[in-house]
């Protein structure tokens, strides 16, 4: 079941990124930030409760929204469930009006198929780059820019 977070979720929402962080996959996430914007957050639960995978939509200006944390657990992935996250993160964008999301990912054929295209980091604004700090990769990011209009 695919719906918004809640603050019960934090904690599992934490562990399942830091096991994506932990490999360099994703970028890790406090604790505290991720209550900052909890309501920004999707989850996937499990029939028996557990969450197995999350997505963030982050409203970055009045027409750009970042997709963040997009992260399904091993064991469930190939099931249709990180497109699932993606469809409600680019619905909630356009409930905002927000025209444009952008990601920065390693998995580009799978951005590419949901209407994501390649872009340069340089035509991004500077203000998303203030995550990049936090980044062990920082300033040698290798990551891909990809974006999607409407």
């Amino acid at each position: 079941m695919i719906r918004k977070a809640t603050v019960r979720d934090v904690r599992s929402i934490h562990d399942l990124l830091k096991k994506y962080a932990d490999t360099g996959d994703l970028l890790a996430r406090a604790i505290s930030e991720l209550y900052d914007c909890l309501r920004d957050f999707n989850v996937c639960e499990a029939k028996d409760g557990r969450i197995i995978a999350t997505c963030a939509l982050h409203v970055c200006w009045d027409d750009l929204a970042e997709i963040r944390s997009l992260a399904v657990l091993e064991e469930h992935r190939g099931r249709g469930i990180g497109s699932r996250l993606l469809t409600a993160a680019v619905e909630d964008a356009k409930t905002l009006q927000v025209n444009r999301i952008f990601t920065l990912t390693y998995q580009e054929n799978f951005f590419a198929r949901h209407g994501f295209r390649v872009t340069d980091k340089s035509s991004l604004p500077q203000k998303i780059w203030a995550d990049c700090v936090k980044c062990v990769k920082f300033p040698d990011c290798d990551e891909i820019a990809m974006i999607r209009n409407g």
